[in-house]
C-alpha cells in the first residue's frame, strides 16, 4: 500500500486555493492513553484542523519544551510503543480521510528499521514523516524508502540556517517545509516575531514547497498573524496544554476541539 503524500499536497493546495493557510495540529501518541490520544486527534480534526502530526514519544525530545516533554513522559510511562503510534495514524486517517504525519526523532526509526517503519507507516495510511534531528546529508536511506512507499519527508529549517543550507534542505524534502519560527524549543509564547516572516521569505526563494510555521503559535491571533505570510500554521504545545489542564479526558477532548475551532477561524483571518 502506498502512503498518502499526495493527500498531504492536495490538502495544502486546497487551503491555498481558498486563500488561507492550512491548520496543522500536533499531538503525541499515547497521551493521555493510546485510546485517548486517538480520540484527541479525531477531536482536533473535527474542530477544524486540516492536517495532524502524531508525535512518537521520546525520552530525550531535544526540540520540545516542558509541556510536550510532560505529555511524552506520561505516554512512555503508559508503555506506548511504535505499534501504538501507527495505530493512532491508522484510526485517525480511516475516521477522517485527512492527512496524518508522524513527527519523530531519528533513533526510534533507526532501531525499528527504516524499511519496516516506512512500509508500516504507509500501510497505516500515513502521509509522511517529520524528522527534526535527521541531517539532510545522512537522509538518503530514509528518503529512498519513504519515496518508494509514497511518504513525504518534511525537514525543519531554522532562522540560523544559512541560505546555502536552506537550499540543500528544501531540495531534499517533500510535502512541505517546517519553518521553526525561532531558536529554541516548542512552547507557547506571547508573540511569534519577525524572525518567522523573514525565514519564510528566505525559504521560499529556494523551493516551491509550501512553507509552514511552528514553535510558539498558540492563539487565534497568532494563527492569523502567521497565516498572513505562511502556507500553514503548526500548533502543538497549546493543544497538549489544554489536555494537561483538563480535569478529565472528556473535558480535554472538548478543550482541544474548541481550540482547533478557534485556530481554524484564525487562519481564515489572514
Amino acid at each position: 500500500m502506498s502512503g498518502n503524500s499526495q493527500l498531504l499536497s492536495d490538502t495544502l493546495a486546497a487551503a491555498k486555493a481558498q486563500d488561507r493557510a492550512a491548520l496543522i495540529a500536533y499531538l503525541p501518541a499515547g497521551f493521555p492513553t493510546v485510546d485517548g490520544g486517538i480520540a484527541a486527534v479525531k477531536a482536533v480534526f473535527e474542530g477544524g484542523a486540516d492536517i495532524v502530526e502524531v508525535g512518537l514519544p521520546h525520552s530525550d525530545p531535544v526540540l520540545d519544551g516542558p509541556v510536550i516533554q510532560t505529555a511524552d513522559d506520561i505516554a512512555l510511562r503508559g508503555g506506548v510503543k511504535i505499534a501504538d503510534v501507527l495505530r493512532t495514524v491508522r484510526e485517525a486517517y480511516e475516521a477522517t480521510g485527512r492527512p496524518v504525519l508522524v513527527m519523530t526523532y531519528w533513533n526510534p526509526v533507526d532501531r525499528y528499521g527504516v524499511e519496516r517503519f516506512t512500509a508500516e507507516l504507509a500501510e497505516a495510511g500515513g502521509a509522511g514523516c517529520i524528522l527534526p534531528d535527521l541531517p539532510v546529508q545522512e537522509s538518503a536511506l530514509w528518503r529512498e524508502h519513504a519515496g518508494r512507499h509514497g511518504l513525504a519527508t518534511v525537514f525543519v529549517v531554522a532562522p540560523s540556517s544559512r541560505d546555502e543550507r536552506l537550499a540543500k534542505i528544501t531540495a531534499a524534502g517533500s510535502g512541505f517545509v517546517y519553518a521553526a519560527s525561532l531558536m529554541g524549543v516548542t512552547g507557547t509564547r506571547t508573540s511569534v516575531g519577525l524572525e518567522a516572516r523573514t525565514l519564510v521569505e528566505r525559504t521560499r526563494t529556494t523551493t516551491e514547497l509550501p512553507v509552514c510555521v511552528g514553535l510558539g503559535v498558540s492563539t487565534a491571533e497568532h494563527a492569523a498573524e502567521v497565516a498572513g505570510f505562511a502556507d500553514g500554521v503548526i500548533v502543538g504545545s497549546a493543544f497538549v496544554k489544554r489536555m494537561l489542564d483538563a480535569p478529565d479526558e472528556a473535558a480535554g477532548l472538548v478543550a482541544v476541539r474548541e481550540l482547533a475551532g478557534e485556530l481554524a477561524e484564525g487562519v481564515r483571518k489572514r
